[in-house]
């Protein structure tokens, strides 16, 4: 079993309730718009750390990082990007992936909006954290923790922080 911090649109920030609440966790996952190498490396440092590069990332992180990340956790196959979409409004790249690597589970962020939502169609879990960062529209930061045990995706927790 592995517990798994997922967040996204940390743009250049971080504050210590997000390390607080990854402190359980085995790895985290960033799904871009990181902002800053040194909010990777402070991650990276504290946890094994999976990302992909987002529309704000500058060349340094895209050099750190790929758009679209696929890999295996546990028995549950990943597929994380930035711009990703959801459920019948997909980004047409991400959709051409979606079809290629049918995974179990895909992640993305760029929306500022926390989602988690089931395709039934593509037999797959959708998950937006939201965002973690000062930067945006959005009231309130997010970001997410659960397990993953063998094919299971289990014990989703949502942080809320306050953006004032």
């Amino acid at each position: 079993m592995k517990k798994i911090g997922l967040l996204s649109d940390t743009h250049g920030w971080l504050d210590a309730r997000i390390m607080n609440f990854f402190e359980p966790c085995d790895e985290i996952w960033h799904a871009g718009d990181i902002g800053s190498v040194a909010v990777a490396e402070q991650l990276s440092a504290f946890r094994p750390l999976r990302a992909v590069y987002g529309n704000i990332d500058g060349y340094e992180l895209r050099r750190m990082f790929p758009e679209f990340l696929s890999f295996d956790c546990e028995e549950v196959k990943i597929l994380m990007t930035h711009i990703g979409g959801y459920p019948n409004r997909y980004d047409p790249r991400a959709a051409t992936r979606l079809l290629a690597e049918k995974p179990n589970l895909f992640i993305c962020g760029h929306s500022h909006i926390l989602k988690i939502m089931f395709d039934w169609t593509r037999q797959m879990l959708c998950v937006n954290p939201g965002a973690a960062g000062q930067f945006g529209f959005h009231t309130v930061r997010t970001l997410l923790r659960f397990e993953i045990d063998a094919k299971n995706i289990q014990a989703m927790e949502v942080l809320e922080i306050s953006r004032s």
